[in-house]
């Protein structure tokens, strides 16, 4: 399945690094670490966007440290 997806590297990986892939297939979005390709992670478009604006937005300001 997921060897004949067009798997896109984040902008932010080095060319020798390890890094987050993306591939959508129909309305879905798949995740994968180049270091273990045969792990795939598959989401929603809508919630790999509000995913990554918790990231953006850090840490909340009362969580305790390693939350």
């Amino acid at each position: 399945m997921t060897a004949s997806l067009s798997w896109q590297k984040s902008t932010y990986s080095q060319e020798q690094g390890d890094c987050v892939e993306l591939a959508v297939i129909g309305g879905a979005v798949l995740l994968r670490e180049s270091d273990n390709p045969a792990v795939v992670l598959r989401t929603s478009r809508a919630n790999l966007a509000d995913f990554l604006q918790v990231i953006r937005q850090g840490p909340a300001k009362n969580s305790p440290p390693g939350r």
